[in-house]
């Protein structure tokens, strides 16, 4: 699936794929995020076989002009949970918003592990 948008200039098409790939790199520049990760083993043996498993731990589905994005991440030992997660939904709303032009309607956090 993609996101699809027009303008003057022509059609715009953005997959989900690249989309991840942003929205990981945003949740990793967030203070207190590891790494990411997927949530069940099914979903990390399908990511192996992939040529480019960049969007690993990232969740991304359109509808229309509207994006929903689930982030699944591993966070450092001694932060306040809250706050990171609310940090990490800015910045990845931000910086998606940002790269796409389009509206991200919601970012769910899943917290995986806590990495000492």
């Amino acid at each position: 699936m993609s996101v699809n948008t027009s303008n003057v200039f022509g059609k715009i098409s953005i997959s989900d794929s690249a989309i991840a790939k942003v929205a990981k790199n945003a949740a990793l520049e967030c203070y207190g995020i590891v790494d990411t990760s997927s949530r069940k083993l099914t979903d990390s043996l399908s990511e192996l076989l992939k040529k480019q498993p960049d969007g690993r731990g990232i969740k991304v589905v359109t509808s229309g002009d509207r994006i929903f994005i689930d982030v699944n991440v591993i966070i450092k030992y001694g932060v306040s949970i809250n706050a990171v997660a609310e940090s990490l939904k800015e910045g990845v709303k931000y910086k998606v918003e940002k790269f796409t032009g389009m509206i991200v309607d919601t970012v769910n956090v899943n917290v995986i592990g806590v990495k000492l």
